[in-house]
C-alpha cells in the first residue's frame, strides 16, 4: 500500500511543523527527501535526524530566480524530481484598508508565484519520465475566507485554480496535480493562544481538537503514491470537519 519508494521529493517550507511532518512521512516510506527552506539550522537538523536519503538546500523564494536555481541545485544533488510539494508560505495579516502594495506583493509572491514557478521548473523531467506529482498546500481559509487576510486567502485560493487548470495540461503525462488544505494545525501559533482562544476555535470543529501536521502528511503520502494516480485537480481538506466542503 502507498508504493512510493524510490522517488525523490522536494519540500518547500521542510523547517515548518507541516513541512517537517511530511518530510518525516515520505522518508518512511522509502523517498528520498530534499528539504527547502530559510532556516538552515533547522534544515540542518532534519537531515541528521532522518539520515540516509535526506538532503536539505536553502532558499529564499521571494528571491527573482529562486525556483530556478533551486531545482537546478536538486537536479544536480539526486538527477530529478518525482514529487514536488509546494509548502512554503508566510503570512502579512492586516485589515484590506491598511494592507501595503508590499506586504500583498510578499505574500502572493511566496505562497502562489513560488508555487508556479517551481512547478514549472520541475515539469520538464516529470514529463521526460512520464511520472509525476505535484502537491500544493493550500488552507481552509482559501475556500471560506477569513478577514484581515486578503493576500494570504488570495494566494491560497489561487493555488487551488492554478492546480486544476495544471492538472488538465499534464494528466496525459501521467503527472497529477493537487492540493492539500489544512485546518487549525496544532503549531507554535495555536499553542500561544489564551484557552478562551483555544475553546472558541475548538467549537467551530466537529472532531474537537486541532489537527496534527501528521495528519496533513498523511494526506500528502496518498496523494504522492502511485495509488492516487486517478486522483487529479482535486483537494484533500483536512480540518476535522470544520469546513465540509
Amino acid at each position: 500500500m502507498f508504493e512510493i519508494n524510490g522517488k525523490r521529493a522536494l519540500i518547500t517550507g521542510a523547517s515548518g511543523g507541516i513541512g517537517s511532518a511530511v518530510a518525516r512521512c515520505l522518508h518512511e516510506h522509502g523517498v528520498k527527501v530534499i528539504l527547502s527552506g530559510r532556516n538552515e539550522g533547522a534544515l540542518q537538523a532534519m537531515v541528521r535526524e532522518l539520515g540516509d536519503g535526506a538532503f536539505y538546500v536553502k532558499a529564499a523564494l521571494e528571491e527573482q530566480n529562486a525556483a530556478k536555481t533551486l531545482v537546478k541545485e536538486v537536479e544536480d544533488l539526486l538527477g530529478g524530481v518525482d514529487i514536488l510539494v509546494n509548502n512554503a508560505g508566510l503570512t502579512r495579516d492586516s485589515l484590506t484598508v491598511r494592507m501595503s502594495d508590499e506586504d500583498w506583493d510578499e505574500v502572493i509572491g511566496v505562497n502562489l508565484t513560488a508555487s508556479f514557478k517551481l512547478s514549472k521548473e520541475v515539469l520538464r523531467g516529470m514529463m521526460k519520465s512520464r511520472w509525476g506529482r505535484i502537491i500544493n498546500i493550500t488552507s481552509v481559509v482559501g475556500f471560506v475566507g477569513n478577514p484581515g487576510q486578503t493576500n494570504y486567502v488570495a494566494s491560497k485560493a489561487g493555488l487551488s485554480g492554478m492546480s486544476k487548470a495544471l492538472a488538465a495540461e499534464v494528466a496525459s503525462r501521467w503527472i497529477t496535480v493537487n492540493c492539500v488544505a489544512p485546518g487549525f494545525i496544532a503549531t507554535p501559533m495555536t499553542e500561544a493562544l489564551s484557552q478562551d482562544q483555544k475553546s472558541t476555535l475548538l467549537q467551530k470543529i466537529p472532531v474537537r481538537r486541532f489537527g496534527e501536521p501528521m495528519d496533513v502528511a498523511a494526506a500528502v503520502l496518498f496523494l504522492a503514491s502511485h495509488e492516487a494516480g486517478y486522483v487529479t485537480g482535486e483537494t484533500i481538506h483536512v480540518n476535522g470537519g470544520m469546513a465540509m466542503i
